[in-house]
C-alpha cells in the first residue's frame, strides 16, 4: 500500500518574509490521517485557518499565497508546498505568526531538512492522488502550461529570458519523478531576481526581506551572488520547484505529465482550476495492492522518497 505520511514531532524555525522583510516563526506540527496540509495566522486569536486550496490562491505575481474571504493571507507558500509534495507529505499543520512563509535560503532545501529532521512517518491509510485522465491546457500569448495523462509525475519546463548569464544557461528541464530524486534534483534550486527590479518592489513596500543570501540575484550582464549557481540550469530547476508547489495546492500528488513554456504561478493556478472544474478529466485513487500499481508510481512513492517509520509509530 501507498500510505499517507505526516511527521513524527512537531519541528519550528525562525527566518525574514521575503516581501515584508518581518521575522517570522514558522511551526510544523503532525496532522491525522486525511488532514491535508492547513495553515494557520497564529497571531490571530483564535489562529485564522487557512487550507491549501487552489481556489484560495492570490498574489500570483510575485508569489502563491492563500486568502481567506476575510482578506486575512498567507503569502510564498510555493517551496513550502513544494517540499511537501516532495516528500510525499499529506497532512500537516503549518503556523506562522505573520503574512508570510519564510524565504529562508529562497529554495525548497531547508524545508526538506526541516520535514526529515522531524522524522517522515507513514499514516495506517491509503494515499490519495489525483490522477489525470485528459490534456488540460491554458495560454496566454506566446506562453502556455497543459497537464495531461501520465502514470507517474513529469514535469518539463522551457524559460525564455532576454539576459546573457539566464541564456548561457540550460533553459529547458525535464524532471520525472521515477527517475529523479526531489531531494537531489530539485530542492536546492534558488528564487531569482533583477536588481533593478528589486528597487522598484521596495519602493512599493515589496521584497523588504530579499538579499544576496535568500536569492540569485542578477544586474544587467551577470550573477551578483559571489558562489554562482548550484545547479547549471538552477533558473529553470527553480521555476520547475515552484510548479510543483502550486499544484501541491489541489490537496492531492498529481499523476500527470505537466509542461510549461514561460508559465508562472497565475497560470500555474489557472491550469489546476481548470482541471478541477472539468470532472470528466481526473479521478482519485489509491493504490492497496503492490501488485497493481505501476512500476513508476511504485518507484516514486517507495524508492526515491526518504525512509519513512512503520505506520503503528504515527501519531494520529
Amino acid at each position: 500500500m501507498i500510505r499517507q505520511r505526516t511527521i513524527q514531532t512537531p519541528i519550528e524555525t525562525t527566518g525574514i518574509g521575503l516581501h515584508s522583510g518581518q521575522r517570522v516563526r514558522l511551526s510544523l506540527r503532525p496532522a491525522p490521517v486525511n488532514t491535508g496540509i492547513v495553515f494557520y495566522r497564529d497571531d490571530f486569536t483564535p489562529p485564522v485557518r487557512l487550507p491549501a486550496d487552489p481556489y484560495a490562491v492570490c498574489d500570483t505575481r510575485l508569489c502563491s499565497g492563500l486568502q481567506t474571504a476575510e482578506g486575512i493571507k498567507i503569502g510564498t507558500v510555493e517551496h513550502l508546498m513544494s517540499a511537501l509534495a516532495g516528500q510525499g507529505i499529506d497532512n500537516l499543520n503549518i503556523s506562522v505568526n505573520a503574512p508570510e512563509i519564510p524565504i529562508l535560503d529562497g529554495s525548497a532545501a531547508p524545508f526538506v531538512y526541516l520535514l526529515r529532521s522531524a522524522g517522515i512517518v507513514e499514516q495506517p491509510a491509503a494515499k490519495k492522488l489525483l490522477r489525470v485522465k485528459k490534456t488540460i491546457r491554458i495560454e496566454e500569448d506566446d506562453k502556455w502550461v497543459q497537464l495531461a495523462p501520465h502514470e507517474g509525475f513529469r514535469l518539463d519546463f522551457t524559460i525564455a529570458f532576454d539576459h546573457p548569464a539566464i541564456a548561457a544557461t540550460e533553459t529547458r528541464v525535464s524532471i520525472d519523478f521515477a527517475q529523479h530524486a526531489y531531494g537531489r534534483d530539485v530542492a536546492r534550486a534558488r528564487t531569482f531576481g533583477f536588481a533593478h527590479e528589486v528597487e522598484l518592489l521596495r519602493a512599493n513596500g515589496l521584497a523588504l526581506g530579499g538579499s544576496l543570501d535568500n536569492a540569485i540575484v542578477l544586474d544587467e550582464y551577470r550573477i551578483l551572488n559571489a558562489e554562482g549557481l548550484r545547479y547549471a540550469d538552477e533558473f529553470v530547476r527553480h521555476k520547475a520547484l515552484d510548479a510543483i508547489g502550486d499544484l501541491y495546492l489541489c490537496g492531492h500528488p498529481l499523476l500527470a505529465a505537466y509542461t510549461a513554456y514561460k508559465a508562472g504561478h497565475a497560470m500555474n493556478n489557472q491550469v489546476l482550476r481548470a482541471l478541477l472544474e472539468d470532472q470528466s478529466a481526473w479521478e482519485i485513487v489509491e493504490f492497496t495492492d503492490a501488485a497493481h500499481t505501476p512500476a513508476a508510481i511504485r518507484q516514486a512513492f517507495e524508492t526515491l522518497l526518504p525512509p519513512v517509520l512503520a505506520p503503528e509509530a504515527t501519531p494520529c
